[in-house]
């Protein structure tokens, strides 16, 4: 524990206060609660009502090349998260909705085959690690027929990569919320948002003209963190971050059986759920007039799907779906205390990857007030990401 000793909980402070509820700020509360930390997470909406709350689940490790801190974490990251999660349903009785599926990512020209292969000799050794061994395979044929993919987007085969996984997105957020639940030590208020931080009384101002005094702070409300943690310290040139928009869609695929392989293919996801349903996704759009609308890119979204699977020539669409995701200014997360006021701490900026790093980011963003480590690539830290926001190129 730090020396900056928390204040007691009421109904107007807590030790730890979390400003967001989606799938960061959940991780977090879980090891504030792990801490013995009373908790009071806060949310402008719903739990997990904002990009946390969408359709895809895909689990993609990077590329097992050019090996460095980075491509560690998320190694550890991946590998860990099937052990947590099933920690979470022993706990809950719940699902997750979790399998390590793998994934199939098609070579239409025979170049893409050649770096593949260098590719599959790399994850030889950077993919073997701690008693396991994934594989990235290069292969002729799909093992799952033409329909998996189509045969015509595989001139020069496929790579088989037995790594990557999938998670329901809301099955995970609500087994997270209903183990926080349980605890007498965590509270949520929902509907209300940080409004502003007073880092001398730390104290928050919420949306509702109320203001919560902090032990810790810490900031994980996704793309709306940014103009919050700009607020303290010096004004700064560029802003810390953005908000991409992000369609997805979720289709009724009974013949499309739940252990298939993730498909991938330029930016395109398809994603085969339990219960007949795949996901597919996701567009990201820096630039939109309705964030939470639907619209044409999600249509060719789903008619490449068709196109890339053809075994989804029958499905239905089911669900159409538009969020936010927050990406930090130099595109790794942002965690870490804010050099200004180290009793607030971000937890943000996970973009496309927030799903397979939250558990390992939260436990980095609660090291600093138990007097730890936090363990994380110099880039991810918030001292980092601010020295780039406060540059104008």
């Amino acid at each position: 524990m730090s020396d900056k000793s928390p204040v007691v909980v009421g109904q107007s402070s807590a030790d730890v206060l979390i400003a967001g509820g989606g799938i960061m700020g959940l991780w977090a509360a879980l090891e504030a609660d792990r801490a013995g930390l009373a908790t009071l997470l806060v949310d402008a909406g719903p739990l997990a009502g904002g990009a946390s709350g969408g359709l895809l689940g895909a689990l993609m490790p990077h590329m097992p090349d050019k090996w460095n801190d980075k491509k560690q974490l998320q190694f550890d990251a991946l590998l860990s998260l099937e052990h947590a999660i099933a920690a979470l349903e022993a706990e809950t009785g719940l699902s997750a909705g979790y399998r390590r599926a793998g994934r199939l990512i098609p070579l239409p020209k025979p170049h893409l085959r050649k770096i593949a292969e260098r590719h599959q000799a790399e994850a030889e050794t950077n993919w073997s690690q701690q008693g396991v061994r994934f594989s990235w395979d290069v292969i002729d044929r799909s093992p799952h027929g033409d329909g998996w993919p189509a045969s015509d987007v595989m001139a020069a085969g496929l790579v088989s990569d037995t790594f990557a996984a999938r998670v329901s997105p809301r099955g995970l957020t609500a087994m997270l919320i209903a183990r926080l639940r349980q605890s007498s030590r965590v509270t949520f208020r929902e509907g209300v948002a940080v409004e502003a931080i007073d880092t001398t009384g730390a104290r928050a101002t919420l949306s509702d003209g109320s203001s919560i005094g902090f032990g810790h702070l810490i900031v994980a409300a996704g793309h709306a963190s940014f103009p919050l943690l700009s607020t303290l310290g010096p004004a700064l040139a560029r802003p810390l971050g953005q908000a991409v928009k992000g369609q997805a869609a979720l289709l009724s695929a009974p013949s499309v059986a739940p252990d298939l392989p993730l498909l991938y293919l330029d930016g395109l996801y398809i994603v085969p759920h339990e219960g007949g349903q795949v996901a597919i996704g996701s567009t990201s759009e820096d630039r939109f007039d309705e964030p939470f609308s639907t619209d044409r890119q999600l249509d060719d979204l789903v008619a490449r799907a068709v196109q890339l699977a053809p075994a989804l020539g029958d499905a239905d669409v089911i669900e159409r779906w538009a969020g936010l995701r927050p990406k930090a200014i130099d595109r790794d997360p942002m965690v870490g205390p804010h050099p200004e006021a180290e009793r607030v701490i971000a937890l943000t900026g996970g973009f496309k990857v927030s799903f397979g790093l939250a558990h390992v980011l939260a436990r980095a963003a609660l090291a600093p007030i138990q007097g730890l480590d936090a363990g994380l690539p110099a880039s991810f830290s918030t001292t980092h990401h601010l020295a780039v926001a406060a540059t104008l190129c």
